[in-house]
């Protein structure tokens, strides 16, 4: 669900640490847009991450 469909950048997780140092699981998710992108040669919907975006890997329809 939360992937990017140019780099596969996906959820990471790890933990959560409280000032008593008690941890507890937790979950990062990339910055997703969804964005209209010239695939094959048609506009299609895709899930992009923001660093795919500004890096210019993506050719916006």
């Amino acid at each position: 669900m939360a992937k990017c469909e140019i780099c596969g950048k996906g959820q990471m997780s790890g933990n959560n640490v409280s000032h008593s140092h008690v941890k507890t699981k937790r979950k990062w998710n990339p910055n997703l847009q969804a964005v209209k992108a010239n695939v094959l040669g048609s506009a299609k919907k895709i899930n992009v991450c923001t660093r795919c975006l500004r890096s210019g890997k993506v050719e916006r329809a």
